[in-house]
């Protein structure tokens, strides 16, 4: 390993840092989860407590990785904390999974998405042969963007989360201005709704409660993306900690604000009765500017999803390249170009993988297989506060986990909660899901056979 930097440019201050996160968080889950909510446990207040809790989950998350990210400014963030608490093979797992599955497919995912709202927006006319072809044309574009300077990137992400957030504050407040509303809403059951696609099996009683956080989860993941580019930012040791905090914080007054306004203008039992190829923000828009509102809908996720493509190509790229660097992938995966100062194979080699998911439709199968594995390197990212404590109790942190050991302690206990669950639900997809990564492993062995013990110094430094 070399623990000395690559020539990558500390060109993202505060803002465009945390908008990384934000626009990379504010994907479709939030436009679209509270009708499934709704049907899991039936009262507006317990969908808005099921966002609170997850969003105290994910601030609790971000806390800890605060720690761990000023310790280890490098580029792969989480890469880099495993490798420390629990060796290289862990974190080159991580390292794989992001690169070759999870990054991969997601923006395999949003660019599908992001071509299925533009056919929406122009009434259906696009062809199957044309709207892969979009796909495609997508993906190259935000490759072709990230490209491009990490700073001219951070002013592209600044922009787009402004619109995101003007998108999720007016629909909030113009529902409460402008809407024929009614506070009663609040107090009404949605457990008459119609909850098409929801098994029974998930709703109402704990069960139900437990769905419900999982899809508050979902529409926070996401939230620890900006330290996969710490190497990147200006004054990591103030400016992490900041973004992953305050962004937090940001999501979960969004969250909260949307999330009340589509109850006060829809009755529970409207919520849940949303069609399942709908969304409950549209429901929304339309109630209250007529057709209109499903064009303004639309448009709004197209932006949402290319934003999140946007900076999920921008931040798993990064990983590929902490790989590369490490030689536990081919070195030319870690090439920095001259101009832009950024990894450009890797970039290059994420929009590959991404339009190969795409075009062979594989990517929701992969990706919903690996949420087991998401979780349990999400557990080992937060794990690592406890073990280099103890490994590495005279190392600097700049900043030092709030709450330690109780705030770690509760997403520990969440994430294992969330994993138990997933294995007792759906244990085919979560075995499955591990043999998919257990992949990696012939190509770990072929690149670190030769490698000594990585030292714990090793993965330290970014600067």
């Amino acid at each position: 390993m070399n623990a000395k930097p690559q020539s990558l440019v500390r060109g993202l201050a505060l803002v465009p840092a945390a908008a990384i996160v934000v626009t990379n968080v504010i994907g479709s889950g939030v436009f679209i989860k509270a009708r499934v909510m709704t049907c899991n446990v039936g009262s507006p207040w317990l969908v808005l407590l099921a966002y609170a809790l997850a969003g105290v989950l994910t601030l609790a998350g971000a806390i800890s990785l605060s720690e761990l990210s000023t310790m280890m400014p490098r580029a792969g963030g989480t890469y880099n904390y495993i490798g420390a608490a629990f060796g290289r093979l862990w974190a080159f797992l991580f390292g794989w999974m992001e690169t070759f599955i999870d990054g991969a497919g997601s923006s395999a995912a949003l660019a599908i998405v992001f071509i299925i709202f533009f056919n929406d927006l122009l009434g259906g006319t696009l062809s199957d042969n044309q709207a892969a072809l979009l796909t495609v044309a997508t993906i190259v574009a935000v490759t072709v963007l990230n490209l491009a300077s990490v700073k001219a990137n951070g002013f592209i992400a600044t922009a787009i989360t402004g619109l995101k957030v003007l998108l999720v504050v007016g629909i909030g407040v113009s529902a409460f201005l402008l809407a024929d509303g009614a506070w009663a809403n609040f107090g009404a059951s949605g457990a008459e709704g119609v909850c098409e696609g929801v098994a029974e099996s998930a709703r109402l009683g704990a069960t139900g409660f437990g769905a419900a956080m999982v899809g508050a989860l979902w529409s926070y993941n996401g939230w620890a993306v900006v330290t996969f580019i710490a190497e990147e930012v200006e004054n990591p040791q103030r400016t992490l900690p900041r973004a992953l905090v305050g962004s937090s914080i940001l999501l979960i007054v969004l969250y909260l604000l949307i999330n009340a306004a589509y109850f006060y203008v829809l009755t529970p039992d409207a919520v849940a009765s949303v069609p399942e190829s709908s969304s409950v923000a549209a429901a929304v828009l339309v109630r209250m500017l007529g057709a209109g509102g499903a064009a303004i809908m639309a448009a709004g996720l197209m932006l949402s999803s290319f934003g999140s493509l946007h900076s999920n190509n921008l931040s798993m790229s990064r990983v590929t390249f902490a790989l590369a660097r490490d030689g536990l992938l081919p070195r030319a995966l870690a090439k920095v170009y001259p101009k832009s100062r950024i990894p450009g194979n890797a970039v290059i080699l994420m929009g590959v993988c991404a339009i190969g998911f795409a075009l062979t439709g594989t990517f929701d199968i992969m990706t919903d297989m690996i949420v087991f594995a998401l979780l349990l390197f999400n557990g080992l990212a937060v794990a690592s506060v406890y073990v280099l404590r103890r490994k590495l109790p005279e190392a600097p942190r700049p900043y030092r986990t709030w709450g330690y050991p109780v705030v770690p302690a509760l997403f520990l206990i969440a994430t294992a909660y969330l994993m138990v669950n997933t294995l007792i639900a759906t244990p085919g997809r979560a075995l499955a899901g591990l043999a998919i990564i257990a992949l990696g492993l012939p190509v770990y062995w072929y690149y670190a056979r030769d490698k000594p013990p990585a030292q714990l110094e090793d993965w330290m430094h970014g600067d």
